[in-house]
């Protein structure tokens, strides 16, 4: 990863860090709203989310308009160091350590291809590139789902604060369908 794109993230995440708990509840709850017409159109069967940490735009207001579409909710887990997949999430489920210093449902909940995967981020541009936290846990699971014909449509989540100029997309680097923040619902460009 480049210097670039690590000053990127470290910025990013600062301006993040520096909201305050009150209106990241609130902005998290606006953003959801602001999708929920999203969700509406799509009508995606099984939703991942994750469980947020540090301060994170907190998806949960987003799963709960999912789970009223009638999707089922996911939560992402580690199964070894580097491979992610997801699991079946009931809004009342017991959570246990699931990796990367997050949660998810225990081993007993059903494996689950997600269509559609909110996305944590440290930062966004507006061509819908992402900044993850550099692990690449999303990013190799979103390859290989696309690898196995089941691409699921890219919802990235964050607060407005995150965005950056440019974020210099790499090969490997795989941009978003929509991103949703506090403040707007963006979908990628059209591909020429």
């Amino acid at each position: 990863m480049s210097d670039v794109k690590a000053d990127q993230r470290a910025a990013a995440l600062a301006r993040r860090d520096a909201l305050s708990e009150h209106y990241r509840a609130e902005a998290s709850s606006n953003a959801a709203a602001l999708a929920e017409p999203l969700l509406a159109r799509l009508a995606p069967s099984v939703v991942s989310g994750y469980w947020p940490i540090r301060s994170e735009a907190d998806p949960r207001p987003l799963l709960a308009a999912a789970r009223l579409v009638g999707a089922a909710i996911a939560l992402p887990f580690l199964a070894d160091a580097i491979t992610m997949r997801f699991r079946q999430f009931e809004h009342d489920a017991r959570l246990v350590p699931a990796g990367f210093g997050t949660y998810g449902p225990p081993e007993t909940a059903a494996e689950v291809v997600p269509d559609l995967l909110i996305v944590p981020l440290a930062a966004f541009d507006r061509a819908l590139n992402r900044i993850g936290y550099g692990k690449g846990h999303f990013d190799r699971a979103i390859a290989r789902l696309i690898e196995a014909g089941r691409r699921p449509v890219l919802l990235g989540l964050a607060f407005a604060v995150q965005e950056v100029e440019k974020i210099a997309a790499e090969p490997h680097d795989i941009p978003l369908d929509f991103l949703v923040t506090e403040r707007e619902l963006m979908a990628a460009p059209p591909h020429a």
